[in-house]
């Protein structure tokens, strides 16, 4: 049972293991092996374990229940350690460079997108695992805030400018809007 997928586990896979023990064979053996997981909901699992074990690492260790953003905030500053992404200090001499042309002592960081990637996971993984949408501790606008200003502190040291995709957006929106009046 320990191999079966929550989805699996949710849906009563019970049932399952008892056709499998009682010897039963044909159909019940395509039941029990699982569906291989995606590439996106493996990592999402990866993620939600990873941030279980940080909350029980804590001392002293926090229940899920009892998770809030500053909990988040704290995982994904830890995280930081990991990160491979260059990030220039502003009295730095290759701050704003994209591309520098020599070695300097800046820290290496979580880069913005795999941040922003962790937390969508992390926010599915929460609900799927029981918690609710309006509790949801990587939904919080503390977080959005904290990822807003790591993105735009790290395009800032990369001399790369962060282009938002909203203009388009609303360019179309407006068109749309415009093709619900009557032509004459």
């Amino acid at each position: 049972m320990s191999s079966s997928k929550g989805k699996d586990a949710a849906e009563g896979s019970s049932s399952r293991s008892s056709t499998s023990a009682a010897g039963g064979s044909g159909g019940g053996d395509q039941l029990q092996q699982p569906h291989p997981l995606s590439r996106y909901e493996s990592q999402k699992r990866r993620d939600w374990n990873t941030f279980g074990q940080y909350l029980r690492n804590q001392r002293p260790p926090v229940a899920l229940s009892q998770c809030n953003s500053s909990h988040v905030l704290e995982f994904l500053r830890y995280l930081d350690q990991f990160g491979k992404t260059k990030v220039h200090l502003q009295g730095c001499v290759f701050f704003g460079q994209p591309e520098p042309p020599g070695p300097c002592i800046c820290p290496l960081r979580q880069a913005w997108g795999s941040l922003d990637a962790l937390i969508g996971r992390l926010r599915a993984a929460y609900e799927e695992n029981g918690g609710l949408p309006e509790t949801n501790p990587f939904a919080s606008g503390a977080i959005r805030v904290y990822l807003r200003e790591v993105r735009d502190s790290q395009a800032k040291a990369r001399g790369i400018p962060y282009k938002k995709k909203k203009k388009k957006r609303n360019l179309m929106k407006a068109n749309d809007d415009n093709s619900n009046f009557p032509t004459q």
